[in-house]
């Protein structure tokens, strides 16, 4: 069996790291298994990619499309079009991919195409939300792909709902909790820890970079204002996406404990969570780890693709809300937060699920 597996941006380095360790094992006990590892070059900041490769034990990938940046029509292109020829010189038996970034739909969609068979690991999740560029991405990728690995059994219940048989669908759990859970011994604390007079639970981590929180200065401006505000004399550290750092540039922001430190590499921005008061986040990824450790999260968003941080975690939506957000820290700061819940399957396992059923389905 064949695998070519995808990696395009820094979500995806966190769920690639189990399944090749899964596939890596599996190799050693005799099984005829070999995979190819394909980035696409999709994030290309050492930040938010290469440290992520070598914190994680990923090897060195075996090509690198190197599309950089670029707008969503060109980035998808780009892709599509190295992909297709990567496939043509190496062609495998399943592309796998992950997660819902660009890379994933785009080397999908090639793969279909090329008549290759596609395994989507975190697939069936829906924000509801299709101004969202990863909705169409999940949307895009789910309707062609041939087997289906999935987080929790509303991620199933949405793929047999747009009409997937029940034999292509595959409940495992989530790969990004395995690497979660396997570097819990290994984090980092970060070099500016004493800079910042950093404690356990004395401080917010912070992250922004969807559109509808970054791209209008007055929306962000009010969103930190507020933030800041509520954060009292805890230290805000906040770690600056190249999107947001655009805008960032261009504001007149004046807070003595907001701290705006470089992207994180994964070992020091875990450890950062895990001994945070709070979160305060417009990511999804996020919303899992902070549920997993506990630690309460904001969300700066009005639907999730991941509503079990909610119910059964620690993940608050608040929008750009005042009321909602004030509401929230009322809550956070008289100790009113919800804790976190067990979730189904989110045991550190879900890689060596994934390949025991693939080597059931392409072994047989």
């Amino acid at each position: 069996m064949k695998i070519t597996i995808v990696a395009g941006a820094r979500p995806n380095f966190m769920k690639i790291a189990p399944i090749i360790a899964a596939i890596e094992a599996r190799v050693t006990s005799g099984k005829d298994i070999s995979y190819r590892l394909v980035h696409t070059g999709q994030h290309y900041d050492k930040n938010l990619s290469d440290t992520f490769f070598e914190e994680l034990n990923i090897p060195k990938p075996h090509a690198n499309l190197d599309v950089k940046s670029g707008t969503q029509a060109q980035q998808t292109g780009a892709i599509m079009e190295r992909f297709e020829e990567e496939i043509s010189i190496n062609r495998p038996d399943i592309v796998l991919v992950v997660g819902d970034v660009t890379s994933t739909m785009a080397c999908a969609i090639v793969a279909k195409k090329a008549h290759v068979d596609v395994v989507h690991v975190e697939a069936g999740i829906r924000s509801g939300d299709r101004k969202m560029p990863e909705e169409i991405n999940r949307i895009v990728t789910d309707s062609i792909t041939d087997y289906f690995y999935t987080t929790t059994k509303e991620a199933s219940q949405n793929l047999l709902d747009i009409g997937m048989k029940k034999e292509q669908i595959f409940l495992v759990g989530n790969v990004m909790i395995d690497t979660l859970l396997g570097n819990l011994h290994r984090l980092k604390k970060p070099a500016f820890w004493d800079e910042y007079s950093l404690s356990e639970k004395g401080y917010y981590v912070m992250t922004l970079h969807r559109p509808s929180n970054v791209d209008q200065a007055n929306d962000l401006t009010t969103l930190i204002n507020v933030i800041m505000k509520r954060a009292g004399d805890k230290p805000v550290i906040f770690p600056v996406h190249p999107r947001t750092l655009k805008m960032l540039e261009k504001l007149e922001l004046s807070h003595k404990n907001l701290h705006f430190v470089a992207p994180q590499g994964y070992l020091t921005f875990i450890y950062l969570i895990k001994n945070a008061f709070a979160v305060l986040t417009d990511s999804g990824g996020i919303t899992e780890e902070t549920t997993m450790l506990d630690v309460p999260c904001l969300t700066f968003r009005d639907s999730t693709e991941r509503p079990e941080t909610c119910v059964l975690g620690t993940n608050r939506l608040v929008g750009q809300d005042i009321n909602l957000i004030e509401e929230a820290f009322d809550d956070l700061l008289s100790n009113k937060w919800s804790q976190a819940q067990e979730i189904n399957l989110w045991d550190g396992k879900a890689a060596d699920r994934i390949l025991q059923s693939l080597t059931s389905l392409y072994e047989a």
